[in-house]
């Protein structure tokens, strides 16, 4: 984790500064600002409106029922994407570009997919309340939500009696 802390926030920007003052030398600086500002502002306008289809396929995705898990790694890339090319300077610009490529972007997130475990919800689990305090328990023999699964114990104190009367 040091090391890429110590990447991003050393080593990047020196290369950054190198890198801009080689194009100064080479179209003067108000050139070079120019095309870093106009960098930034193109970048920001393709992240936008890629960003408003991505939103728009998770939307999709979710009201048909099914998990929008390429369109939420496509999301997190396109953020990644704006932070790049808002920061100024040529190298983050380029990396900030290909992101908005949809065939990197698609080759990237298949390996992300790839080294992401997912948990699943474990439906065996039920909720108990025992002297110590609430505890999570594993049952394997009991399907979740049974009418015929055991009570949940309660010490003494821990009942609530009274009347019921329905009002409709």
């Amino acid at each position: 984790m040091f090391r890429l802390l110590f990447v991003l926030f050393i080593i990047v920007p020196i290369i950054e500064i190198t890198v801009i003052m080689q194009v100064g030398e080479l179209l003067g600086v108000w050139p070079t600002v120019a095309i870093v500002i106009l960098s930034a502002w193109l970048g920001a306008k393709y992240v936008r409106q890629q960003g408003i289809e991505t939103l728009q396929s998770v939307q999709g995705k979710m009201a048909q029922g099914e998990m929008p898990s390429n369109e939420i790694v496509t999301g997190l890339m396109l953020l990644v994407a704006g932070v790049l090319l808002v920061t100024p300077g040529f190298v983050t610009d380029i990396f900030g570009l290909s992101l908005l490529i949809p065939s990197v972007r698609r080759a990237i997130a298949a390996q992300v997919q790839k080294n992401i475990n997912v948990n699943q919800f474990n439906a065996g689990a039920s909720f108990h309340h025992t002297s110590q305090g609430n505890v999570f328990e594993h049952e394997e023999h009991q399907p979740p939500f049974s009418n015929d699964s055991k009570p949940i114990s309660h010490h003494q104190g821990d009942t609530l009696e009274g009347e019921f009367q329905r009002k409709d």
